[in-house]
């Protein structure tokens, strides 16, 4: 992969036909990106891009990769087949861009505090030619008195302690981080989301390995009612929600 981008041929050209020239330049081009490989940089953002459901999403240090697992929370969300989506901490804007993309004409709504981030999704939705209101603040703060028939996030989740960290120290932690126990920023979302659903609506969230009777606990605790959990394709209770009757 990291071959065929600074050559700028297609991965099969390059195994097809071992036995071409790499000039120089190119050479010292893939040896820069090989040491940083090494390092554990990951490839998504040597290559500044990663493919989430079909699209084409660019990224860099200051949004997290989109993840495979991740896709289960916008299969839900398009079963639901609704006229407004919330997507919070939308990040690179991969979840809003991807439902949008199915839905063109559904209303969605994505918000990020981080503006590094923001202007992220904002030139994959221009690149992409999707149009998705997106808006700077920390979760509800930029839609205060409006109500979604659907609200998504796949928020911090990850406790502070944690020694997967580690590996994920290239991604921005404030985007993976959220308190001791990991729970911190999906009890704030529970906490506030019945004031942003109309009668009906869903709130879908993502969350850690084991996190999922503690999520549906705060989503119960909010008032919701129907709470769910739903497995990612490995197995791993993955999307907890609720609906506000």
């Amino acid at each position: 992969m990291l071959l065929a981008e600074v050559c700028g041929f297609s991965q099969a050209s390059l195994a097809a036909s071992p036995e071409q020239e790499i000039p120089f330049e190119v050479e010292n081009a893939f040896f820069e990106l090989a040491k940083k490989r090494v390092q554990g940089e990951p490839v998504a953002y040597l290559l500044g891009r990663k493919e989430f459901y079909g699209l084409n999403i660019s990224v860099n240090p200051s949004v997290l990769i989109p993840r495979p697992e991740t896709e289960l929370l916008v299969d839900l969300a398009l079963e639901r087949n609704v006229a407004s989506v919330l997507d919070l901490g939308t990040g690179s804007g991969a979840i809003a861009l991807a439902i949008k993309q199915q839905r063109p004409n559904c209303r969605v709504v994505a918000v990020e505090a981080d503006l590094s981030a923001l202007l992220t999704a904002k030139r994959n939705a221009a690149r992409l030619n999707l149009d998705v209101d997106f808006r700077h603040g920390r979760w509800f703060e930029p839609v205060a008195g409006e109500r979604f028939d659907l609200v998504v996030a796949n928020p911090p989740y990850v406790a502070s302690g944690d020694p997967h960290l580690q590996a994920l120290r290239f991604e921005p932690q404030g985007a993976l981080v959220s308190g001791p126990d990991g729970l911190d920023s999906i009890r704030e979302i529970a906490q506030a989301a019945p004031r942003h659903l109309v009668s009906g609506a869903w709130l879908l969230l993502e969350h850690g390995f084991g996190q999922d009777g503690a999520v549906r606990r705060l989503i119960e605790g909010a008032g919701l009612e129907s709470v769910t959990t739903w497995p990612d394709l490995a197995g791993i209770a993955r999307v907890t929600g609720g609906k506000l009757e």
